[in-house]
């Protein structure tokens, strides 16, 4: 899948690359070509013209990170185009106006090319009685069972019907009845009863995925989508097909009847799966996750994300969380007397003494306080390198959210766990006194539990239990990256933030927080404890991400040289 740029913006390019329109009477100046979904330059369609003029083409089988197929005439437009004298030349009327020969028939506004001076009509009489009359063919057979349909919130046809449909239906035959809970694959259930035919699954399978699973059988009103025989559907995209599924023909096993759409607080944020960092919504309610979806961003991940990474998530509601901040061998306990008596200890440890091992899954922030703290002490520093399967779309081998970040950040090596013997042996001979481990079971990584026993002081920050955490002096509970805000930089070199989706449970903190408290107390210094000031400051102090403000980021982050 090629990741391509937005739609070209009119006001970017020369005046010979662009053309001018008019839509329900508006003219407005659209480029000549746009990318289409795999990054060629197309001609700009009516659909696209429409959308720069913000208004809005019902459509059902258009989607724009897909080839257009045409097939579900939802989008169908009057148009016109400029009558021509016998030189050839636009002929005007008196007050300069072009005079425009409308044409008899109508043209579906997702293929069919805009030419200069052409006048879109969205809104007419015939309009109107057209898209009446795609509805009512469309919900001739469709079961009407809308109050149980896990797509209700979110289906275009019941929009589109509410809308633009009939308030009555003039079909009194028997409907078509077709199979319904089909299971479709491991992840997906599909309704056949449901499916209108846009073929968004077919060619989003084919097309992007390059996986041709699914297809047409049947004929007439009995067409049913289906898998192709003795095949499932499945392959790491699968799920996408529900998000582009516009009613509710596919569906989420994951998700299926478990909440209402319109009940779920939906926040921005991005994947922690792999290096990529797709863009995603965290869909929660009352503090329990109950989906992710993607996010539209062209630089990333366009419109999709992987199955593995939309279902990563349920490991943050475990019931084995950690929740306590625990002080072995002290009297102090909570977070004041944790950190005061860590503080106290690295205080007093001799330069080089330390070590500190920082997980690329912790924000760009962490990082960032994490290193003032380990060149204050002197401490060597490295990240732990998470890898796994690749693949041509969008998942990276690095499992990583933040290598890039930790490279930045001075605390990875490179490569990137190669300090980690280096670590070891210093333990071993007594010179490395006091380790700080934060978000990583270092006891698979040659730092083994004989080692961390030798230890004067083992600090350890993490999320769920792991032999490392059993292992520590001080245990300070963190936060997944939906339970803080914070950024990433994503193998690209792109910075993205999010902001917290629901909240830790018992006493956990987000890292940078409790850092900022330690920081200031092992240093004397005041560093900022707020996300927004501790990246601004983070930007102007490490070159790699000068110009960089918090605010600037967006939504859609901005990148950096890696």
């Amino acid at each position: 899948m090629a990741i391509t740029s937005s739609p070209t913006d009119p006001a970017k390019v020369s005046p010979a690359d662009v053309l001018t329109v008019t839509v329900n009477g508006r003219p407005i100046t659209v480029p000549r070509t746009q990318p289409d979904w795999e990054g060629r330059m197309v001609p700009t369609t009516m659909i696209q013209a429409c959308e720069a003029a913000g208004v809005t083409v019902p459509h059902y089988c258009y989607h724009p990170r897909l080839p257009v197929a045409g097939n579900c005439r939802m989008c169908l437009v009057e148009y016109g185009v400029p009558a021509l004298g016998p030189d050839r030349q636009p002929l005007r009327n008196p007050d300069g106006s072009l005079i425009i020969n409308k044409s008899p028939r109508p043209a579906i506004a997702c293929a069919t090319p805009v030419s200069a001076g052409m006048a879109i009509y969205t809104d007419t009489p015939n309009v109107r009685a057209m898209r009446e009359g795609v509805l009512e063919f469309l919900l001739i057979n469709h079961p009407l069972d809308c109050p149980i349909c896990d797509q209700a919130g979110e289906c275009k046809l019941q929009e589109y019907s509410l809308e633009y449909g009939q308030a009555a239906s003039r079909f009194v035959e028997t409907k078509v009845h077709k199979p319904k809970a089909v299971d479709l694959g491991p992840r997906i259930m599909l309704d056949d009863e449901r499916c209108i035919l846009c073929t968004r699954c077919i060619r989003f399978t084919r097309d992007v995925v390059k996986d041709d699973a699914l297809g047409i059988v049947n004929r007439g009103s009995y067409n049913t989508i289906a898998a192709y025989p003795g095949r499932q559907f499945d392959n790491n995209y699968t799920l996408n097909t529900v998000d582009i599924c516009p009613v509710g023909a596919l569906t989420s096993k994951d998700f299926r009847f478990k909440m209402r759409v319109w009940f779920l607080k939906e926040t921005k944020s991005v994947c922690t799966s792999c290096a990529r960092g797709c863009n995603t919504l965290i869909g929660s309610r009352e503090n329990v996750i109950y989906r992710l979806t993607p996010r539209d961003n062209p630089e990333v991940n366009q419109s999709w994300m992987c199955d593995f990474g939309r279902l990563n998530y349920k490991w943050i509601g475990r019931e084995d969380r950690l929740r306590e901040v625990r002080a072995r061998g002290s009297g102090n306990t909570g977070w004041t007397g944790a950190l005061g008596e860590i503080a106290r200890r690295l205080r007093a440890a001799p330069q080089g003494c330390v070590a500190l091992i920082a997980s690329a899954r912790l924000t760009n922030e962490e990082l960032y306080l994490l290193g003032l703290l380990a060149r204050h002490l002197g401490a060597m520093t490295d990240s732990i390198p998470r890898t796994g399967d690749f693949d041509h779309i969008l998942v990276q081998a690095d499992k990583n959210p933040n290598s890039a970040g930790a490279r930045l950040l001075g605390l990875a090596a490179e490569p990137m766990g190669s300090r980690l013997p280096a670590i070891a042996d210093g333990i071993r001979a007594g010179a490395i006194r006091t380790l700080l481990v934060f978000g990583e079971d270092v006891t698979s990584r040659g730092v083994n539990a004989d080692l961390l026993a030798r230890l004067e002081t083992l600090v350890v920050s993490d999320v769920l239990p792991n032999p490392t955490t059993a292992a520590a002096h001080f245990l300070l509970p963190g936060c997944a990256a939906a339970e803080k805000r914070g950024s990433f930089t994503n193998f690209q070199g792109r910075v993205q933030r999010f902001p917290k989706a629901v909240e830790p449970p018992g006493d956990a903190r987000p890292e940078a927080e409790f850092l900022a408290d330690l920081v200031t107390a092992v240093t004397g210094q005041k560093w900022p404890t707020s996300i927004e000031g501790l990246f601004n400051h983070m930007a102007s102090s490490v070159p790699a991400f000068a110009g960089l403000t918090w605010a600037a980021l967006g939504d859609l982050g901005r990148s950096v040289a890696t």
